[in-house]
C-alpha cells in the first residue's frame, strides 16, 4: 500500500490476461519467489509492476489468510513521493493513485483486498502517513 503525500494510495486494475480475479482491482504486489521472504518480494514486485522503488523500506500491515483459495496474503506499506507521471503500468490495465476518500467507492477488489484497505485506511500506520505529507 504505497501511499503519495495527499494520502493517495496506489491501486492496481488488473486486466484481462490476469490468471486469477481478472478486471478487478487490487494492489501492485505477487508472489513470493523461491528462497525470497515476502519482506523482500514486496519491494520487487512493486519494481516489477510499477517501476517505483520504496523510498524506505516497507512495512507489513497485515497478514491476511484467505481459506477459500488456500492463500496467505501480506500487506506492507509505506510512503513516496511519486505522482501519478512517475507510474509505469507494467503489469495490468491501469495502476492508479486513488484518493482515500475513493477507494472504497464500489469497485470490485481481489479477496480480501477491501477488507485490508479498510483496516488501514482507519489505522494509525496511515494517519502517520498522513501527517508526513
Amino acid at each position: 500500500m504505497l501511499v503519495d503525500r495527499t494520502g493517495a494510495l496506489l491501486l492496481q486494475l488488473r486486466d484481462e490476461h490476469a490468471p486469477h480475479h481478472p478486471n478487478v482491482w487490487g494492489l501492485p504486489g505477487g508472489h513470493v519467489e523461491p528462497g525470497e521472504t515476502p519482506a523482500e518480494a514486496a519491494p520487487r514486485e512493486l519494481l516489477e509492476e510499477t517501476a517505483l522503488r520504496p523510498e524506505e523500506p516497507l512495512r507489513l500491515f497485515l497478514t491476511q489468510p484467505l481459506p477459500a483459495t488456500n492463500r496467505l496474503k501480506h500487506y506492507f506499506y509505506g510512503p513516496t513521493s511519486a505522482v501519478q507521471d512517475d507510474v509505469v503500468v507494467g503489469e495490468g490495465a491501469a495502476i492508479v493513485f486513488v484518493p482515500a476518500d475513493r477507494i472504497l467507492d464500489g469497485r470490485e477488489f481481489t479477496p480480501g483486498t477491501a477488507v485490508a484497505l479498510a483496516q488501514f485506511l482507519d489505522s494509525a500506520e496511515y494517519a502517520q502517513l498522513v501527517a508526513r505529507g
